[in-house]
């Protein structure tokens, strides 16, 4: 199983879809950020930072880019494609009369900062709106995670309130601020 590496570039980055041949160097993302990304994430499976696990879950991200629920991209920094500095995800698309799906990203502990996550998902929005023809974008995040409210904000994403108890953080069910991104080309 395969698929099409398309690429997505903006000044400094290049967004990637990448197959069961990347297993090293995505899995090598989530051990190096293992300890920053856990504050932010459900708890993993014991298995999870092993080549199968991800090899396993590469497939199953495969399959639903094919059906359409999801678009993932790797992000590297231009010139360097060999580490993976985040991913950004559009998951549970749904078209139809809803046209919407959840917004999804993580960055490199090391890469915090510099703009990258901002630029990254800007591209994506561009082609969720532009190419697969987007109404909605919805994030979710921790109030306490101010760096990732910046983000969203600074892409035009607005407060619809709060979820409580929304995700299981780290074995906590955690309230999470519900943000939102509308389409205006399809108002």
């Amino acid at each position: 199983m395969s698929i099409k590496k398309l690429i997505l570039e903006t000044k400094r980055l290049n967004l990637k879809r990448l197959d069961e041949s990347f297993v090293d160097i995505i899995l090598d993302f989530n051990i190096r950020n293992k300890n920053f990304l856990s504050e932010f994430e459900p708890k993993k499976h014991s298995d999870y930072y092993t080549i199968d696990y991800h090899k396993q879950m590469i497939k199953d991200e495969i399959k639903k880019i094919e059906n359409g629920t999801l678009q993932k991209f790797y992000i590297f920094e231009k010139g360097n494609d060999e580490v993976i500095i985040g991913s950004v995800a559009l998951s549970n698309i749904v078209m139809g009369g809803f046209l919407s799906c959840f917004l999804g990203y993580k960055t490199d502990k090391d890469k915090l900062n510099r703009g990258y996550m901002t630029e990254a998902i800007n591209e994506v929005i561009r082609y969720a709106f532009d190419i697969i023809g987007l109404h909605r974008i919805e994030a979710n995040i921790m109030p306490r995670n101010k760096p990732s409210i910046r983000v969203v904000e600074k892409l035009g994403f607005i407060d619809e309130g709060i979820s409580k108890k929304y995700l299981n953080i780290n074995g906590v069910w955690e309230d999470h601020i519900h943000m939102v991104l509308l389409n205006e080309k399809l108002e």
